[in-house]
């Protein structure tokens, strides 16, 4: 049997998008393999501005995670251990077009436009997060607080990309 080939284009990216605005998280995923458990995981990710990625890091060695901003505009904060900003990048037209994020390594992202979009890849098989590699001091999923986190995230890239 032949590999799967797929275009990757706007169409894709525009249909991902809707398909992101109508979902209850404002995110949505379009995995390009083949199932949970293929040791390679690479996917189209649209995130809309007020859909909160809880803070978090991946613990296992093999859990690297490389993010490329393919559409839109998206903000990557890097914590420490104890929830302190390290560093805050742009990723999209005129910044960065990408990050590469070593396990171990607390991150969020935060959409800053409508329609964003990014590519994202990682080691499988795919595994909830632990409760270990969630942000002890971040609100999680569904809790009251986390519209009021992800503003304050969202904030932090005002500066940046006014400049």
């Amino acid at each position: 049997m032949p590999a799967r080939t797929r275009l990757i284009d706007l169409a894709a990216f525009d249909a991902l998008t809707a398909r992101a605005q109508a979902s209850s998280r404002r995110r949505m995923n379009d995995n390009l393999h083949p199932h949970d458990g293929h040791p390679v995981h690479r996917l189209l990710n649209a995130i809309e501005p007020d859909s909160y990625v809880p803070p978090h890091r991946h613990l296992d060695p093999v859990k690297d995670e490389t993010i490329l901003c393919l559409r839109g505009r998206f903000g990557c904060i890097l914590f420490d251990a104890v929830g302190t900003v390290q560093s805050l990048h742009l990723l999209g037209a005129g910044h960065a077009c990408g990050i590469d994020i070593g396990h171990g390594q607390y991150h969020s992202l935060v959409s800053l436009e409508p329609g964003s979009v990014m590519f994202e890849a990682k080691s499988g098989p795919y595994l909830p997060l632990m409760t270990a590699e969630l942000a002890p001091w971040a609100p999680g999923a569904g809790d009251p607080a986390a519209g009021a986190y992800l503003r304050w995230m969202a904030g932090l890239f005002t500066a940046l990309q006014a400049g």
